[in-house]
């Protein structure tokens, strides 16, 4: 069953591969080192995977995002948030759907969902709702070519 501890195991397991440069990173809604599958985990994995992409792209430092000046002219124990410069370099660490960042107030009355009970209303909407697009005509086409040409290719060397 996912749960906390499943999201902070995938966590770790997925962002240190993806910090070192792995170009995949296996496991997406399993559980019990893939003994279960869950349709849950794979929503709440989708948040971590994207939040680790976010990650990926790194913090840019220059001088503007240091603010030096702008450090300069509030002075310590002043309002840096309210500073236009916050904002104009103020982008959100990421923009899950799962993961819930209301306050707690906002959060109760909303029905105090646990991320495990979201995650499982996104999945019945997706079984629900989600209306499968057709593979364009000239990407159908070209997938069958690969397919055949691989069919012959084989074919080919078994004669040799």
């Amino acid at each position: 069953m996912p749960d906390s501890q499943a999201a902070h195991e995938k966590t770790i397991t997925s962002l240190l591969p993806a910090l070192a440069g792995a170009n995949s990173i296996y496991g997406s809604g399993m559980l019990e080192l893939g003994q279960t599958w869950s349709h849950e985990q794979v929503v709440i994995d989708n948040d971590i995977i994207a939040m680790n992409f976010k990650a990926l792209e790194g913090v840019p430092v220059t001088e503007e995002t240091l603010a030096v000046d702008v450090i300069k002219e509030i002075g310590v124990g002043n309002d840096f948030l309210g500073h236009m410069s916050t904002m104009e370099y103020f982008e959100a660490a990421s923009n899950p759907v799962v993961f819930d960042r209301t306050m707690l107030g906002e959060w109760r009355a909303n029905g105090s969902k646990d991320t495990v009970t979201r995650a499982h209303e996104i999945v019945e909407d997706v079984f629900a709702n989600y209306q499968v697009l057709p593979i364009p005509e000239d990407r159908l086409a070209a997938m069958k070519a690969v397919v055949e040409k691989a069919d012959a290719d084989f074919l080919k060397s078994q004669k040799e």
